[in-house]
């Protein structure tokens, strides 16, 4: 192998870490945001359950009957 292959090679594997590297962090990144993005839809979730619970009981007590 002559010495000019050798030195394309080596460019190439370095630009290949640099992408992996790269790459790494845009994953790191989107799973740290999917996290971020589930705890709101648990969050966003129990807000409609309790809302929904919370209406059901509140809104019989606060009902006038049908004879007001």
């Amino acid at each position: 192998m002559d010495e000019h292959r050798i030195i394309e090679l080596e460019i190439k594997q370095a630009y290949q870490e640099d992408l992996i590297q790269a790459l790494n962090q845009v994953v790191a990144d989107q799973q740290k945001q999917i996290g971020k993005l589930e705890e709101t839809c648990k969050l966003l979730n129990d807000k409609i359950k309790s809302l929904a619970f919370g209406d059901n009981q509140s809104g019989q007590a606060d009902e006038r009957p049908p004879h007001y």
